[in-house]
């Protein structure tokens, strides 16, 4: 089967089944594992490089008011891969090539592809994602062993924290301005023995005002800018610090937001483990 992901968290979870042969075409930001940077990459993004959070931030409102797409499929690229299978997204526009688009693309080259749309908003919704792949690709047992994994590992970061004091954790989910996270963010801290005090599972990340951050009384403030890596939440995280926007004597976790937290693959299990050392060390 020849595979065209454009999903960084499903580029991820083919090679997690043992489907990364079966990839033929990626986009610019599937980056994990190493090996997904020698595919094909057929979409890329309008954004400029370079930007600081608050231009981003007002790169995209304008973009989306506009009606503008934030990435470009490249037919050209995708129009000889003869893919049998291409994997995107109906989540978030800010995210990756909208499935609209790509029916758009195959439909001009009389591609026949299937095409497999993934909108997960929960923890259990990504891992059925998992189980959807497994079955798009006829890897069933591979899929439901690495979900039971996955599944196993939350469960003993929930017992080993189950009864400690559970901290007060505000995640930003971007900096300037500040946002609340949604979708599975909430529930990754609940998960590791805190209690998420802004954003709420299964929803959609919100602005917030400073006001609102420091009036939710956080123990601890979790940097985790969606886009970025640990470097650049760190960097962030220092910025804030320097502003004195944060609230005085809180704790201050930046991560990898990109690797554990905001792609909704396998790695966001990593995130609780991460988090739940952070919180009870």
């Amino acid at each position: 089967m020849r595979i065209v992901s454009l999903l960084p968290s499903t580029t991820e979870i083919l090679f997690a089944l043992g489907a990364g042969d079966d990839v033929v075409g990626v986009t610019f930001e599937c980056d994990h594992p190493a090996e997904a940077r020698s595919r094909r990459i057929v979409s890329s993004t309008s954004l400029p490089e370079g930007l600081a959070p608050a231009e981003i931030d007002a790169f995209v409102s304008g973009a989306l008011a506009r009606g503008e797409d934030l990435y470009r499929l490249d037919a050209g690229a995708l129009a000889d891969l003869d893919a049998e299978l291409v994997v995107t997204q109906d989540l978030c526009a800010v995210c990756a090539v909208d499935v609209s688009t790509v029916d758009d693309a195959l439909a001009h080259l009389g591609c026949t592809a299937r095409v497999a749309s993934f909108d997960p908003h929960t923890l259990a919704e990504v891992w059925d994602s998992v189980r959807a792949l497994g079955a798009a690709t006829g890897r069933d047992a591979a899929a439901a062993t690495l979900v039971a994994d996955l599944e196993a590992r939350l469960a003993a970061v929930r017992a080993r924290v189950a009864d400690r004091d559970r901290p007060r954790v505000a995640v930003l989910e971007w900096t300037d301005p500040p946002y609340a996270p949604g979708h599975w963010i909430p529930e990754m801290v609940e998960a590791a023995g805190g209690s998420c005090v802004l954003g709420a599972a299964g929803e959609k990340s919100v602005r917030v005002r400073w006001d609102d951050v420091h009036a939710a009384r956080p123990d601890v403030v979790v940097v985790a800018p969606c886009g970025y890596d640990l470097a650049g939440a760190r960097a962030q995280a220092d910025a804030l610090l320097d502003a004195g926007l944060l609230p005085d004597g809180v704790r201050v976790h930046p991560v990898d937001a990109n690797g554990c937290y905001a792609r909704p693959g396998p790695r966001l299990v990593d995130g609780v483990e991460e988090l739940a050392g952070f919180l009870h060390p």
